[in-house]
């Protein structure tokens, strides 16, 4: 895809237009997308902010949210709630998948939560893009939980058997 210099206005027009038609396609598809929706953002921190709820594995649903700034989408999705226990085994764990992870990587969030984030210039948002980053987010949280959960909080995550 050619890069162009598109006047902020266009640019941010034709990434909320993908998104929309993107997530009008994988809702229809029968696909994991369960649900979504658009909100307006009125705070001046961003314009436009999706909620996308997908079926996970080994978490129930894996809620992805895509946030319109001035010239980016950020993406992020909640993969944890903050370790109870093994605080240095947790954190050096996901430190080193970071190294293994594809233009995202996890990060402390509000109340010490682990978030999976990243963001990607607007001007390159399409349908590969969005595919990219909802598959990876859903692949990284369901191929990571686990581990990452049974040293955080030993003492009441039990991982799911196996389907």
């Amino acid at each position: 895809m050619p890069l162009v210099d598109l006047p902020e206005e266009e640019e941010m027009a034709a990434a909320v237009a993908c998104i929309d038609a993107w997530v009008e396609r994988e809702g229809a598809a029968g696909g994991p997308l369960v649900a979504a929706e658009r909100q307006e953002v009125t705070d001046r921190t961003a314009s436009y902010r999706w909620y996308l709820r997908f079926k996970g594995d080994e978490k129930d649903f894996i809620t992805v949210w895509f946030t319109l700034r001035q010239r980016t989408l950020h993406h992020e999705a909640q993969f944890m709630p903050a370790p109870e226990a093994n605080h240095v085994d947790v954190y050096t764990y996901l430190l080193r998948r970071n190294a293994h992870l594809f233009g995202m990587w996890f990060a402390l969030g509000p109340e010490d939560a682990v978030y999976l984030v990243g963001r990607v210039p607007a001007r390159l948002v399409d349908d590969d893009e969005l595919d990219r980053i909802a598959g990876s987010s859903m692949l990284y949280i369901d191929e990571h939980f686990p581990t990452a959960m049974t040293l955080a909080h030993p003492s009441t995550y039990r991982r799911r058997p196996r389907r």
